[in-house]
């Protein structure tokens, strides 16, 4: 299932594309500032981002050069050829203007969907001597392969891409619950005690730590 980002500070358009999506089969989430989003935006990553630019605090042109290696359209009310050269210069991967068909929003959703894996977002992840790799699902200690369960490699990839962030239990299992929907709060204690022994057994470092009664993050040096 992908998941899609809607920012927008209008809950009636927020509403209806959160709709939407839901109806077409994609995850959401939501964010009603600029502000909002950065900070969504540390322990989740969605797919794409639904931006608009009229938003509180910090503006959606404010926002967009923050918004890296993820497919952004925006939702601009804004129809001068020179304003959405701009937006494309400045990082958006595409635009539709309001009003918008909802139909040539999907449509748009689905190219920008489909063409992300051919720019190789998110391709490598790296952290200390961890490389992890995924398209083909594998994982390196210092050039060394590490064989991990899938549910494991789910875990992994999540701290991995919000390096600096404690990301919570409930955060962990909502994120991974549909490649591994066999980790229950139960048994996640257990996946992370295994990965971390994995990860450890080759250079004898502990790259993740427990942040006791909220969750695990990356060990920083």
């Amino acid at each position: 299932m992908k998941t899609i980002a809607i920012i927008d500070d209008d809950p009636y358009i927020g509403n209806l594309l959160q709709e939407l999506l839901t109806q077409e089969g994609y995850r959401t989430l939501r964010a009603y500032s600029g502000t909002e989003a950065l900070l969504l935006l540390t322990t989740q990553t969605p797919d794409l981002i639904l931006l608009d630019l009229m938003l509180p605090g910090l503006s959606g042109e404010e926002l967009l050069p923050k918004l890296k290696s993820i497919p952004v359209i925006v939702l601009t009310a804004k129809a001068e050829i020179d304003s959405k050269v701009s937006l494309l210069l400045e990082g958006a991967s595409d635009y539709i203007t309001k009003p918008f068909d909802t139909r040539e929003l999907l449509a748009r959703i689905t190219v920008q969907l489909r063409n992300a894996p051919a720019r190789g977002l998110n391709a490598t992840l790296s952290f200390a001597e961890l490389d992890l790799d995924t398209a083909s699902h594998t994982v390196r200690v210092s050039g060394t392969p590490v064989r991990l369960t899938r549910t494991e490699y789910a875990l992994l990839k999540q701290l991995m891409q919000n390096p600096s962030q404690v990301v919570t239990k409930s955060q962990l299992l909502d994120l991974i619950s549909e490649d591994t929907p066999d980790c229950v709060e139960n048994s996640l204690k257990v996946h992370i005690s295994n990965l971390r022994r994995k990860l450890r057994d080759v250079n004898g470092k502990d790259y993740i730590e427990s942040v006791w009664g909220i969750g695990f993050k990356m060990r920083e040096a």
